[in-house]
């Protein structure tokens, strides 16, 4: 029996899984198009199991695209003169890996090239992509790099100039003929000596939270499964308190038909639903531990949230706005429907709203010592 996955990426025969096919089919028709894309998106948000599963989809049109998946999370303690030589290894061991799966041997010339190439900076990376492209000749060669933000300072504007580069050059099928950038912090934010041209050939894609016909279409696999059913009230419930972030809504399903030991026979009420609310309120699993070592990262979060919440009424939602920023890049907060700063979700709410309780407390003594 399949179960609720909460621990890295999900996988369909043996996970839960929220399909995304209208996202993904959008994903897929850029590529298409050789778009470059780049995703930015809190941790735990379902970023990863999105990318695998449109990498399954490009590998199945074998004749056509040429995927690998990098991942420079590795890279995140090295510099550019260890990064780009890396890179290359990594690159032709992908590369060979995926012809093997598809029973089929590189040829002599791009063995070869595979085996004298080197990349020791991003002059030399793109001289190694216009070789690599001139062998693989039609074959469209996709790159999807999740962990982005991993990649070494000292790299990273000449590897996002040698892109653009690539991009903008007359080739017919340019090398990398599409690349998708997966990251939590955003081009701008990773600009760490304000110097970077924009990235400004980037098509942002954006990977939302469940939608409530989502967080259905996950618990109904469960009912199918097992013949276990929630009434639609705690599938609602988990939506709105969750607002579909994907961690919780998997978090949910974890307590509600395992922790709790609810026998299958017995439909899953309302009043399971409570029981379960108050434990995720409690306990301190990886993503709410994110969520407070993120907040707890500077002064100025701490501030900036009892202001949202408490004293100083709404505040504008404003990406400008480096502390703003911040904390929507750590999917803490989010723009409202009147384009003010809000708490991403109820759960988050009290959590915020417990950790915050002796500063909220000696603040109105403080006040209160004035009056």
């Amino acid at each position: 029996m399949r179960c609720f996955g909460t621990f890295g990426p999900v996988y369909p025969d043996i996970n839960y899984i929220v399909s995304r096919s209208e996202e993904l089919a959008d994903y897929i028709n850029r590529v298409q198009q050789g778009r470059y894309v780049v995703l930015f998106a809190p941790r735990q948000t379902g970023k990863t199991t999105f990318f695998r599963n449109a990498l399954d989809v490009l590998e199945a049109d074998s004749d056509l695209y040429l995927p690998i998946h990098l991942n420079f999370e590795g890279y995140v303690d090295t510099d550019a003169d260890t990064f780009y030589p890396s890179l290359c290894r990594e690159i032709c061991s992908h590369i060979t890996d995926t012809l093997q799966k598809r029973k089929k041997n590189p040829s002599d010339e791009l063995l070869h090239f595979m085996e004298n190439a080197r990349v020791i900076n991003s002059v030399s990376m793109r001289e190694f992509f216009e070789n690599l492209g001139a062998l693989l000749q039609n074959q469209r060669f996709t790159i999807i790099i999740d962990e982005f933000d991993g990649i070494p300072s000292d790299a990273l504007r000449g590897f996002l100039h040698t892109l653009r580069q690539i991009y903008l050059s007359n080739i017919r099928i340019k090398c990398p003929y599409s690349v998708g950038i997966v990251g939590v912090k955003n081009i701008i934010q990773l600009n760490y000596d304000r110097s970077i041209s924009p990235f400004n050939i980037q098509d942002e894609f954006k990977l939302f939270n469940f939608t409530l016909a989502q967080v259905d279409e996950l618990y109904s696999q469960y009912t199918e499964e097992t013949g276990q059913i929630l009434i639609p009230d705690v599938i609602n419930a988990i939506h709105k308190q969750t607002a579909g972030q994907p961690f919780l809504v998997n978090r949910f399903g974890q307590i509600l038909t395992d922790e709790l030991e609810i026998p299958k026979s017995e439909t899953i009420q309302m009043h399971h639903f409570n029981k379960a609310h108050k434990q995720i309120l409690k306990e301190r699993n990886t993503n709410i531990s994110h969520l407070i070592t993120n907040i707890r990262r500077d002064p100025r979060f701490e501030k900036l949230l009892m202001r949202i919440t408490f004293y100083e009424g709404r505040r504008r939602f404003n990406l400008d706005d480096e502390i703003i920023s911040e904390l929507a890049t750590y999917g803490i907060i989010k723009e409202d429907e009147l384009g003010m700063c809000q708490i991403h979700n109820p759960i988050y709410l009290q959590r915020i709203l417990q950790l915050l309780q002796p500063s909220i407390k000696g603040h109105k003594e403080q006040q209160s010592h004035f009056k």
